[in-house]
């Protein structure tokens, strides 16, 4: 196998896969300094880090949209309360303060609207920063065009790791296959895994943990009682909608479509009846909720329309939107039937799984459209029309799955719920509500705060929803007991099934992927292992410090649980 030099980039190569320019032979060596394995949001994060620090990068992407939760899966942020303010990497607040930015250069806002410095362009209710797809990909390849640009970053688009080479402690390459193109080999000193699923964990032999551990594993008081690989949180096919009052945009009925529309979930503690329903289980409680759907805007109080609307066509001038845009990521389009990893899960089952994600997403869109009750008494909202162009993936659906649970690896430190959870640490320092904190780690390389939010899974579980305190992000948790030179680099991190729900959302994974690209460009600066970085004092102190001058928060000023 012939070794091919680092390639420079040029701008055009964020879409380069397919272009038909003919850079490398199937069969050929790649090199770079880092490669990053999964262009999701920490994914990206970690290639802008190691790229700033001057280093050489390697990016692949599965599909042809770099940003994962941000794009591909179209999901609009989950963000905590003090976002606007503090709680994030400087490079995550520059992502937010773009996507204001694009709007404002590209869209025809109101005058209020234009002059609002918080400006949430679909004003959904989950996030202060609800947003379309496509306006967080341009804002991410503007992030990282200057790195294209010079030839520090490649971006390899449809593009997924296959296998790898591995030599004791240290992985070698990683072959990955290139649309059409064939096979290509990767080669650097240091890789990060930044994949959905965490796929280069067994292809690399790095010793990690799928689904729920066992109490008597972690200590966790809302562990299960018994450790279940296949008990996982369920995976949600997105998609996004207008309404056009006054027409008829049914689509083709879903070959799935009988079985959903009669499916009842069977799980622990029960479900409310059938899952296609406005009544559903309360994530918290786990008492039965009804809530509301009504495209119109009518309905009083919490309404799913509004819940995670991209764009709010009141935001804009008169004509520029038929109707506002809303993603579809609600309970009711939650797959939780089977999982896509685990022992014994083959590539055909996942691909079934898929395919039968998208046909529960497809059915709930029929049912919306068809029979769903209305707040007037009616039924279906035909005027519901699948908006395939904002979101550019199969079936009009998102382009890739949102997954909101991965591998995750064995760490030199897995944070688990006595350290962030509300109720937990309150019982292990005796203090109030008012007074408790999260543990402090001396090694933290960032922040984050979400609740403890795990949706139903894969085994029949229902919600689990806990209070959780702000929290650091350990070096430790990004580093493997054993392998040398892979880094965790979104949520296959060490935490455990519980504190994934809390570690999982954007900001988080942001500042997970950062810090990742970051070490690995630290250790290369000085020619250190990344355990070693982290257990001696004067070189964890200095990586510590330059983190802190490129903008990362290692520590939460005092705030209260969520």
């Amino acid at each position: 196998m012939q070794r091919r030099e680092f390639l420079s980039g040029v701008l055009g190569s964020l879409a380069w896969v397919g272009s038909g320019v003919q850079v490398w032979a199937a069969g050929s060596e790649l090199g770079a300094e880092v490669v990053v394995v999964g262009g999701g949001t920490g994914g990206c994060a970690a290639a802008l880090a190691a790229c700033r620090a001057g280093k050489r990068v390697i990016l692949t992407e599965e599909t042809d949209w770099i940003g994962g939760q941000l794009t591909s899966q179209a999901v609009p942020p989950d963000e905590h309360p003090w976002i606007e303010s503090f709680g994030c990497t400087r490079s995550y607040r520059q992502f937010r303060d773009g996507v204001r930015q694009y709007y404002r250069d590209h869209f025809p806002l109101t005058a209020e609207a234009r002059g609002n410095p918080r400006l949430n362009p679909g004003n959904g209710s989950v996030s202060r920063l609800c947003h379309e797809p496509r306006v967080a990909l341009a804002v991410i390849q503007q992030m990282l065009a200057p790195h294209v640009a010079s030839g520090r970053l490649r971006i390899l688009l449809r593009t997924r790791p296959v296998s790898a080479e591995v030599d004791g402690d240290r992985v070698r390459s990683v072959v990955v296959e290139v649309g059409e193109r064939g096979r290509l080999t990767l080669v650097a000193p240091y890789f990060v895994d930044a994949t959905e699923l965490g796929d280069l964990l067994p292809m690399t032999g790095v010793e990690h943990v799928i689904g729920a551990e066992s109490r008597r594993e972690t200590g966790e008081p809302r562990a299960m009682e018994e450790a279940d690989p296949m008990d996982q949180q369920a995976v949600t096919w997105c998609f996004a909608v207008d309404h056009l009052a006054g027409e008829d945009h049914v689509i083709e009925r879903p070959a799935r479509w009988e079985f959903w529309r009669d499916y009842v979930p069977q799980m622990t503690p029960a479900w409310t009846g059938r899952l296609l329903s406005w009544d559903h289980t309360h994530p918290i409680t786990l008492k039965p909720r009804r809530i509301e759907f009504d495209p119109t805007g009518k309905v009083p109080g919490f309404n799913l329309w509004t819940y995670r609307r991209v764009a709010d066509a009141g935001l804009n001038v008169a004509g520029t939107y038929r109707s506002g845009i809303t993603v579809v990521n609600w309970p009711q389009n939650d797959y939780w039937l089977a999982p896509l990893i685990g022992p014994g899960v083959t590539s055909a089952q996942v691909e079934e799984r898929l395919r039968d994600a998208r046909q529960l997403s497809l059915s709930l869109l029929y049912w919306m459209q068809t029979e769903a009750p209305r707040p007037d008494g009616g039924t279906g909202w035909r005027g519901l029309r699948l908006r395939d162009d904002v979101t550019d993936g199969p079936d009009g659906l998102a382009k890739a799955v949102y997954v909101r649970e991965s591998r995750r690896i064995r760490a030199e430190t897995t944070v688990t719920e006595l350290q962030v959870g509300l109720e937990a640490r309150m019982a292990a320092t005796g203090k109030s509500k008012e007074e408790v904190t999260a543990e402090s780690f001396p090694d933290s390389v960032g922040v984050g705060a979400y609740r403890i939010d795990l949706h139903p899974s894969t085994s029949g579980r229902n919600y689990v929803d806990l209070g959780s305190l702000p929290f650091q992000i350990p070096l430790g948790s990004l580093i493997p007991r054993r392998m040398e030179n892979l880094l965790a680099g979104c949520k296959n991190l060490g935490v455990t099934h519980l504190t994934n729900g809390c570690y999982r959302l954007h900001p988080v994974e942001w500042n997970i992927g950062e810090a990742a690209g970051a070490l690995a460009a630290y250790c290369l600066d000085k020619k250190q292992e990344a355990r070693r970085v982290r257990s001696e004092g004067r070189l964890l102190a200095e990586f510590q410090q330059r983190l802190r001058n490129q903008g990362f928060e290692l520590e939460w000023p005092r705030t209260g649980p969520l």
